[in-house]
């Protein structure tokens, strides 16, 4: 018999009427966590917090913990506790009945289970910022309870009859899985089989394996295998790049059962896509009294939900046809299908964000699951970026001329706050050392607390009742990400105040400043998400050294490292390593030489190549002097900002031309996840070691990372700077077939500590 969790239950079968994401900043998980533990520390000794309740009603296996229990009196009491942050009048009507009714559902399960004649319910909110709570206590009969429990679970059984069907023929069909083709790729059936032995043994994996294995069918295909076997819940195939997600579509198409080539796979997979690519009104809030879509939402859901689940394949493209037809909100009918889809799709961040919904569902409804995160090297820096925020006064100075007055007061007093803050900064400084001050500081500052908390509360108020501006709403979504991450802040982030000196025309000088908490070592936050899955399989072309990601995304000491051996052969590949400075003050007398060797080898081979450097900077300074003295040649320039349309139309020159040398910057957009295989590119020139920048972050971040794992500067510039070469220099060999030049132009290239960290299969030659 499946189990359902209580919360579960209660938002597939109690709500209705419309969606209610008003602008009302509800605390995370972790808040929420905080909060309850706040409360359950002041209740008597009889008190029994997190008090399991199970059950059986209409054949369906109930299971949820109640906030709190109390028996010292003649009516016992069972408690349930809902943080918030704000008015309490903002949480909504359909809120507040989905909160009571699985208040409702666990007394039906304790008088139930007790042959109880009466239990008291108390619901609490409790608001985490003004330490108040507002209790509202009833007490019900076991015959009303016990109805009610009824009523729910004959309205979930239909469902829940499909779903344990759908899960029968789900796991029946992957237990005979086909492969799609004949025969595997060479190396990738090995590859296939260490995914298969780590989800089986529920492990992590590291895994290693070259472009042109096909390594996403290679983990997908043997992931699925394993879900009946090992009995998982989900798979969630994550990318950090938004080109990933198609790729993962098409090898997930090819899949079909081993019966019948021309049946389709029993198996529901949902592509996750972000708000702001799918809204249809983004200038409406989501509540039913601002968008058409989110009126009535939850009494149009129960039909789009059923036409979602017999349409198995929900791409971006079918939500979208789904939600038009039932007239609902697209967006929130992903979300609701991320509950019933057997593999979702998207990005790193539905599950490692500080509220992501696959996390979250996973720890409700304890799923067994396992993520498949594909170009995974790309996680420490996203993760990073996950969990940094910055405030910065410039945005509130501009934001406030054109704020509504009734947002005037508030602003204000944030801009008091920011004077006071950068006063006791710059005191003593003189004028010149004012100037583009930063500053590292040990804890967040408190100072602007108050009038944040003031300015969210204000803020929250207003576009709860006026159509959104995107400037406020930006105001916002800052301020409340800052304020989270200050709960949580320690040794694995830094916080700086940046001071810049403002000069107002026949005024004083002024100070503009901006705030950071920058994370450092993602591995504090992430850790917990790792564990809460079965396995994990993070696979990538470039996941070495191993030591490395295990440290900074927090893995488990018992994950293991698997590198696939490389289709491609060291003949299809001329590498030469130059015997060349690229170092900063050794730029300026590096473009001539470097220009020599692309002309001269476009000269003897004419063809596509790609010319990349380490910044902008030396970027322009060579294509300026390229184009001067190769100007028969043709060349096409990486541009700062280049849109998405520009980046398509520079790689289309590559595809559509031969005869072209592209220059671009390494580890921008065109130096991974695009495929170039054949004569679409013949040859790749590297001018950088790819460090990042020796600038304040960076020797922060590496003093920090000496002092956690004794590796400052091979975990901050080496291994980073190395893992964009290799990325890189990707794009040349695709195919079995494809040949090429590789000119790595740094004497650094040579050194043996470098030349460990580039791919086995390349072959390397002496220096020129």
């Amino acid at each position: 018999m499946m189990k359902v969790a209580v919360r579960t239950l209660c938002e597939f079968a109690a709500r209705e009427g419309s969606l209610e994401h008003r602008y009302t900043p509800s605390p995370t998980a972790d808040e929420g966590i905080k909060g309850h533990k706040a409360l359950q520390a002041r209740r008597p000794a009889s008190y029994q917090p997190e008090y399991l309740l199970e059950g059986e009603c209409a054949g369906i296996r109930l299971r949820g913990k109640a906030d709190g229990y109390v028996t010292d009196k003649s009516v016992p009491t069972l408690e349930e506790i809902k943080t918030h942050r704000g008015d309490l009048a903002r949480v909504g009507i359909g809120q507040r009945q989905l909160h009571m009714a699985q208040l409702k559902v666990y007394g039906a399960l304790l008088c139930l289970r007790d042959n109880l004649s009466s239990v008291n319910l108390r619901l609490v909110y409790y608001d985490i910022t003004k330490d108040f709570e507002t209790p509202l206590d009833k007490q019900f009969d076991s015959q009303t309870l016990i109805t009610f429990l009824s009523a729910l679970c004959l309205r979930y059984h239909e469902w829940y009859c499909q779903e344990s069907a759908h899960r029968k023929r789900r796991d029946e069909s992957l237990m005979h899985l086909a492969f799609p083709f004949p025969e595997f790729r060479t190396h990738q059936r090995s590859l296939s089989e260490n995914v298969y032995k780590s989800i089986s043994i529920g492990l992590t994996l590291l895994l290693e394996a070259p472009t042109g294995i096909g390594k996403t069918l290679g983990v997908a295909y043997p992931a699925l295998m394993a879900m009946p076997r090992r009995k998982l819940d989900r798979l969630f195939i994550l990318t950090a790049r938004t080109t990933g997600r198609q790729l993962i579509l098409d090898s997930l198409a090819k899949l079909k059962p081993a019966s019948d080539s021309d049946e389709r796979l029993p198996l529901r997979i949902l592509e996750l896509t972000a708000k702001e690519k799918v809204c249809e009104y983004p200038d409406r809030s989501c509540h039913g009294e601002s968008c058409p879509l989110a009126q009535g939402f939850f009494d149009r859901l129960p039909a789009a939900r059923q036409a979602a689940i017999e349409a198995y394949w929900l791409d971006q493209t079918q939500i979208k046809i789904l939600a038009s037809s039932h007239h609902i909100c697209p967006y929130f009918l992903s979300q609701e299908m991320a509950r019933w889809s057997d593999v979702v799709i998207g990005d790193v961040n539905h599950y490692f964000d500080q509220q992501a919904i696959l996390y979250g569902l996973t720890r409700q409804n304890g799923w067994r699951v396992v993520p498949l995160i594909d170009e995974a090297h790309n996680l420490i820096d996203r993760a990073r970026g996950m969990y940094s925020a910055q405030l910065n006064q410039h945005q509130l100075r501009k934001t406030a001329l054109s704020a509504p007055d009734s947002l005037k007061k508030p602003i204000r007093s944030v801009q008091r706050a920011w004077s006071k803050l950068i006063k006791q900064h710059i005191d003593g400084l003189s004028t010149s050392k004012i100037n583009d001050q930063l500053l590292d500081l040990n804890t967040v500052p408190t100072e602007l607390n108050t009038s944040l908390q003031r300015l969210v509360s204000d803020l929250t108020e207003y576009m709860t009742d006026h159509p959104v501006v995107p400037e406020l709403q930006s105001l916002l979504f800052d301020t409340l990400s800052f304020m989270k991450l200050t709960e949580h802040f320690g040794d694995h982030s830094l916080c700086t105040l940046s001071i810049k000196q403002r000069t107002t025309k026949g005024k004083r000088p002024g100070y503009d400043a901006s705030l950071w908490i920058r994370n450092l070592i993602p591995a504090d936050f992430l850790t917990e998400r790792f564990t809460q899955a079965h396995a994990n399989i993070l696979f990538s072309a470039t996941l070495n050294p191993a030591e490395y990601y295990q440290d900074l995304l927090g893995l488990p000491e018992n994950a293991l490292w698997k590198t696939s051996p490389s289709p491609f052969s060291s003949t299809q590949l001329d590498l030469r390593i130059v015997n060349l400075s690229t170092r900063f003050n050794d730029r300026e007398g590096s473009i001539k030489p470097i220009i020599e060797r692309i002309e001269q080898q476009f000269r003897s081979a004419p063809g596509n190549y790609l010319v990349y450097l380490s910044s902008f900077a030396y970027l322009d300074l060579l294509t300026k002097s390229f184009k001067e003295h190769c100007s028969d040649i043709l060349s096409i320039t990486q541009i700062s900002g280049m849109n998405e349309t520009d980046r398509v139309e520079f790689i289309q020159q590559f595809r559509n031309h031969r005869g072209i040398v592209g220059f671009a910057v390494l580890g921008g957009a065109f130096s991974e996840g695009i495929d170039l295989p054949g004569d679409a590119l013949v040859g790749v020139f590297i001018a950088t070691l790819g460090l990042p920048p020796f600038d304040h972050y960076h020797d922060q971040l590496a003093i920090r990372l000496q002092s956690r794992f004794q590796q400052g500067y091979r975990y901050t510039y080496l291994y980073p700077g190395i893992r964009k070469v290799v990325q890189a220099a990707g794009r040349l060999i695709r195919t079995p077939q494809d040949t090429g030049i590789i000119e790595l132009i740094d004497d650094r290239f040579d050194s043996q500590e470098v030349n460990a960290l580039l791919p086995e299969w390349w072959r390397k030659s002496g220096a020129e």
